[in-house]
């Protein structure tokens, strides 16, 4: 069955194209600093919002159906996963990520629940071996279900933290399986909402130690990839214990999982944070944390997470430049965590955003490196920091200097000098090479 009969395999056509299905930046074999585009930017397909979102919002139900003509649901899940290899298809994208509720429906007990979910990795599996198509990385939710209500790895109960356990051990082993080198710790209600009734350390103890337990296991079965925390500041909780990547990173310091663990960014949980995209991206990188991306943006007018389509240039162009400086992916990439807005209901519109956004972020990788190659930038921010270079920045730099030293520096040499910032002049820079042949 078609399941995106009106969707062509999308060309790239340029970008003096009008063509809806065609993309204007994007051209997968095109090398960019010595090779494809498609490997700089490693587009994956997000199972969920792609495939299973239906448009509901806190005030109106679904407007999209997304039963792929099945009712029964271990034949709908198989459906799912048919169009989910069409639209990839066609659209020339290498790579998908999923929760385990996404590919497969839940039954009335764990051990249905196991049972339906190894049937549709196995259909996966057979599906991937015919088009090539990989898994990016996989993970486990433990957020929906009721019994995640007062959290999974931070629940005040140990039956709601075993069973997540349990869920996490088959995603990981999925994860295996399917040959994906990253599992996501996303912690969707691994938070508080008030200290009356919350004992905070245990909690982050025993994330810690679910945490442990995960690594411990898929080392020994062969995984050799990254694990990621998706850091988020709130929403479903008020206080969420991944605030920010440096909150994570104090984290996994603490309890000794840096070595295992890295970023899993997402725009949008950015914003939420008070922070831009690349402070995020650029916190992570200098912390040996850069990893993986989830790509979408949010909206400056609303204060939740709304998922949408990357389509500023802005963003992807200050993305892709510290994404460039960070020595580009490993294991990880581009997962477009978004979903259409709840009145775009076709499967059409599927397409069309994910062509947006993928056209966004080629464009973003293009201007990046035109950023790099023009030079002003760079060498600015190197002037800006010349006095560590020599003299008494040089000893404060290397360690040496004292506070008695600085002292006596301070005495003979007098008031500091200062020279301007120039941010106004820096982003007009930015526009000029953003905008070049306007």
């Amino acid at each position: 069955m078609n399941y995106f009969p009106n969707v062509p395999t999308i060309p790239y056509e340029g970008p003096q194209s009008t063509t809806p299905f065609a993309f204007k930046y994007y051209d997968p074999d095109r090398v960019v600093h010595g090779k494809p585009m498609k490997d700089h930017l490693k587009f994956a397909m997000s199972y969920w919002h792609t495939l299973c979102a239906g448009g509901s919002d806190p005030f109106g139900r679904d407007t999209m159906a997304r039963d792929y003509g099945q009712e029964d649901p271990m034949a709908r899940a198989k459906a799912k996963a048919d169009a989910a290899f069409e639209f990839m298809q066609k659209l020339s994208i290498p790579y998908f990520c999923f929760h385990d509720a996404d590919i497969a429906p839940e039954g009335k007990d764990f051990a249905e629940t196991r049972k339906n979910f190894w049937e549709i990795v196995e259909y996966l599996e057979g599906k991937m071996k015919e088009t090539g198509i990989k898994l990016l990385w996989g993970t486990a939710n433990c957020f929906n279900h009721p019994r995640y209500m007062h959290g999974a790895g931070t629940s005040c109960n140990a039956d709601s933290f075993a069973f997540a356990a349990a869920q996490i051990k088959n995603a990981i082993d999925a994860t295996i399986r399917l040959g994906g080198q990253g599992y996501v710790f996303w912690g969707g209600r691994e938070g508080y909402e008030t200290l009356l009734n919350t004992n905070m350390e245990l909690e982050l103890d025993n994330m810690a130690r679910l945490m442990h337990m995960a690594v411990d296991y898929a080392r020994s079965k062969g995984f050799t990839g990254d694990f990621y925390i998706e850091p988020k500041p709130k929403e479903p909780t008020k206080h969420q214990y991944d605030f920010d990547t440096a909150t994570a990173m104090n984290f996994l310091r603490k309890y000794g999982l840096e070595k295992d663990f890295k970023m899993n960014i997402e725009a949008n949980h950015a914003t939420l944070a008070g922070h831009t995209f690349q402070h995020e991206l650029h916190t992570a990188a200098i912390n040996g944390a850069f990893g993986s991306i989830d790509a979408n943006q949010g909206d400056s007018m609303l204060g939740w997470d709304t998922d949408q389509f990357p389509t500023d240039v802005y963003s992807t162009t200050l993305c892709m430049r510290e994404v460039i400086k960070a020595g580009g992916f490993t294991n990880g990439g581009l997962n477009f965590d978004a979903k259409v807005r709840r009145s775009s209901f076709t499967y059409d519109d599927i397409a069309l955003a994910y062509i947006a956004g993928m056209d966004s972020f080629a464009l973003g990788l293009l201007k990046a490196y035109e950023i790099e190659e023009d030079g002003r930038i760079d060498e600015f921010v190197r002037n800006r920091y010349r006095s560590y270079e020599e003299g008494i920045g040089k000893e404060i730099k290397e360690g040496r200097a004292t506070l008695e030293q600085l002292e006596a520096y301070t005495l003979e040499h007098g008031e500091a000098v200062m020279e301007s910032g120039r941010q106004e002049y820096l982003e007009s820079v930015l526009n000029s090479i953003l905008f070049r042949g306007v």
